[in-house]
């Protein structure tokens, strides 16, 4: 039987795929442990617990990075218009205002969140993932890992204030409850 190559390639490839995807299942989905046994990953257990211990009250409120005690004037129409543009690239393809999508609903994050906690996210998201244990949990939540996508300051400043904007525009209109959940 005549058979095209690209199936004979995906024949030969079809294991290896089908390992990986197991591989990956069972690590994302493991077991629980008996009750009467111990963890075995007591041991990273007691990492997480002591990085949360590690870190400071500031870096509890303000996050990890670079960004310490910001000062907000007034919202500058033009920083916000520079930001929505950074926003619509970088980070809406994971991030909705008013609906939990592959990551948190963003429109009431600065309700929640400090800004130095918002722009040290946007720009040091491997570490906060890493250390921070409210990331920590969003991460259980929602699965997947902010991948960093701005490194320059000046550019997560400018997310940050159309956040500011947006902010604004949704604390006045109600939002349903059922909208999603919260995060950053």
């Amino acid at each position: 039987m005549n058979v095209p190559i690209h199936f004979r390639r995906l024949r030969r490839r079809s294991p290896s795929i089908l390992r990986l995807a197991a591989a990956l299942l069972l690590a994302a989905c493991g077991a629980e442990p008996a009750a009467d046994a111990a963890p075995a990953d007591s041991a990273a257990e007691v990492t997480s617990a002591s990085d949360a211990g590690a870190l400071s009250q500031v870096e509890l409120d303000q996050g990890l990075g670079p960004i310490r005690d910001l000062t907000l004037d007034d919202v500058d129409a033009a920083l916000a218009a520079t930001g929505e543009g950074a926003f619509v690239t970088k980070c809406s393809a994971c991030h909705k205002i008013e609906d939990r999508y592959v990551g948190p609903r963003l429109g009431t994050v600065l309700a929640r969140r400090r800004p130095e906690y918002v722009m040290n996210m946007i720009l040091n998201a491997n570490e906060m993932v890493q250390r921070h244990p409210q990331v920590r949990e969003l991460l259980a939540q929602f699965y997947t890992p902010m991948p960093v996508q701005v490194t320059d300051p000046a550019e997560a400043r400018a997310i940050l204030e159309y956040l500011r904007t947006v902010q604004m525009d949704t604390l006045a209109s109600p939002t349903p409850a059922s909208n999603g959940a919260g995060g950053l």
